[in-house]
């Protein structure tokens, strides 16, 4: 990549990329574009998880009814959304959803990630609860426990350190995806890597930052999940030893 860019004449200037994180006017730290962006792309996050988990959890759980409606209400759901591109979907979502209901921008893109993600979510919680050993189904109905507090106290609980590696990627994939919003004029921290290059011209030293900045983020996450997992196998084999 560097021999390419010399070969170009690119003029790298690694010592602006800092102004586009902050800049001290008259004494005080001013966020940079590109800081405000991180901003935004980490409040998508936190928003777009807790629906996605919700919507996910009650698709897996409408998979796994008798219901056949409910079934097939959310076989259709996850059909539709995992056979379509994301772009199109956020495209859809602005243009003809965000009109009719009146949302912002923002909470377009939130919700439009969220839903997305969800579909992924849906067919790891549900492996994971099919994981459980048929014994523990059987156990907790014999003792009198209604559905919603088998899945609850008994069946959830197991199922949860199952579910962890593979929750970590769809995480990490809402992150990456969290991008894409940048394509309907939400200032994430793509797009305003974009205007600082408009302004700056400095291609590539503005993208390899913001690849470090996922980069960074993904590989926090991962690490966090990876402690939570030992943490939770070891608390499985103390249990097994009792």
């Amino acid at each position: 990549i560097y021999a390419g860019a010399q070969s170009m004449g690119y003029n790298w200037q690694w010592y602006r990329v800092p102004r586009a994180f902050y800049r001290i006017i008259d004494g005080a730290v001013v966020p940079g574009p590109l800081w405000r962006g991180l901003l935004v792309t980490v409040e998508i996050t936190l928003w777009s998880l807790p629906i996605a988990l919700g919507v996910g959890l009650a698709t897996a759980l409408l998979r796994l009814s008798r219901s056949y409606a409910g079934h097939a209400l959310a076989t259709a759901y996850l059909e539709l959304v995992r056979n379509t591109p994301l772009l199109v979907q956020m495209y859809l979502f602005y243009f003809v959803l965000s009109p009719i209901l009146g949302i912002e921008r923002f909470w377009t893109g939130v919700l439009c990630l969220a839903l997305f993600e969800a579909a992924f979510i849906a067919e790891i919680i549900r492996g994971g609860v099919l994981a459980v050993p048929r014994g523990q189904w059987e156990a907790a109905a014999s003792i009198g426990l209604r559905a919603w507090d088998v899945y609850a106290r008994v069946v959830l609980p197991q199922a949860a350190p199952l579910m962890l590696p593979p929750m970590t990627s769809a995480v990490v994939n809402l992150i990456k995806n969290s991008a894409i919003v940048s394509t309907i004029a939400v200032f994430d921290l793509t797009n305003e890597a974009r205007t600082v290059i408009a302004d700056t011209f400095l291609s590539f030293e503005i993208w390899f930052v913001v690849a470090a900045v996922y980069l960074s983020l993904t590989i926090s996450l991962s690490i966090v999940a990876a402690r939570l997992e030992a943490r939770a196998r070891r608390g499985r084999s103390r249990s097994s030893r009792r």
